[in-house]
């Protein structure tokens, strides 16, 4: 079938649209990126745009050279790997029981999860329940726990719950399955796109978490690099009263770039393994099918 002139205009817009959206979205990066490899007189000038300018890796050399860079590293892995296991596994235990409408207590319970979309204890509260009435300060719980559930992920998790065939349960049912055979055996198998979204949305949360850290963590090898890099940002500007002189001087203009980089680089990492999975999760899980 031949291509009509007015579908041909089309797919040039469309294409020169999608290239343009591609360049906004990844000039950003690629500018950090540049400015964490050029020298520091280079990023005060302003020369800085797609690539580095007076190339230097001193400013990696640096934030990688110190000895306990790679263990805050591990605290994060530790603290992502951990909490998505929890929150994903707690997420969707909570999820499947409220995406039956059979259930007698579901629709009482569903405004109570909404309720927490809106309305919080606050700082205050949060911080004496975790720190006094938990007893999770300077522990690995007080970063997992508080926001292992999200009520956003629930409602995800929930409508694409809801969105499987009722008779793939039936037959599973009349094979003999119970409520929690079905759940493992057969709903979280055909559950994978929304669990890859979930995962995506609670490993990122944790791996960039340093406020939950600042907050709860005393011991200062327990911190993540999250926590880490903010200190030596903090450090660069000359805000740390034990700021080291030489990081101040070598650093101070592309520090900055190098820890946003070395934060984002893990998960954009990753994202391409579970792309696929989660835009189909976005999509089945934000519409009803």
């Amino acid at each position: 079938m031949k291509e009509s002139a007015s579908y041909r205009v089309f797919q040039v817009f469309n294409a020169c649209v999608m290239a343009l959206v591609v360049v906004m979205t990844l000039y950003p990066f690629l500018y950090l990126v540049a400015q964490s490899f050029s020298s520091e007189a280079a990023v005060y000038a302003g020369k800085v745009t797609f690539f580095p300018v007076e190339f230097t890796d001193k400013t990696y050399r640096i934030v990688l050279g110190k000895p306990d860079f790679f263990r805050y590293y591990g605290n994060t892995v530790l603290y992502a790997v951990v909490g998505t296991i929890i929150s994903v596994a707690a997420t969707a235990i909570m999820s499947y029981p409220l995406s039956k409408e059979r259930l007698r207590l579901n629709k009482a319970v569903i405004p109570f999860v909404l309720f927490t979309m809106y309305f919080g204890g606050g700082l205050i509260p949060n911080y004496i329940l975790v720190a006094k009435t938990l007893h999770m300060k300077d522990t690995i719980w007080a970063i997992i726990i508080p926001g292992a559930i999200s009520a956003f992920n629930v409602i995800l998790m929930k409508t694409f719950f809801a969105s499987l065939p009722e008779e793939v349960e039936e037959a599973a049912t009349v094979d003999g399955l119970g409520v929690y055979g079905i759940f493992a055996r057969i709903t979280l198998p055909l559950s994978k796109p929304i669990m890859a979204t979930m995962v995506l949305f609670s490993m990122v949360a944790i791996w960039n978490n340093w406020f939950g850290p600042a907050l709860f963590l005393q011991t200062k090898e327990k911190w993540p690099v999250a926590l880490y890099l903010r200190q030596i940002i903090d450090s660069s500007l000359g805000t740390d009263p034990g700021a080291n002189a030489e990081v101040s001087a070598q650093i101070a203009a592309t520090i900055k770039s190098c820890a946003m980089v070395l934060t984002a680089l893990p998960i954009i990492c990753i994202y391409p393994f579970v792309q696929k999975y989660f835009v189909q999760g976005m999509m089945i899980g934000a519409v009803k099918g």
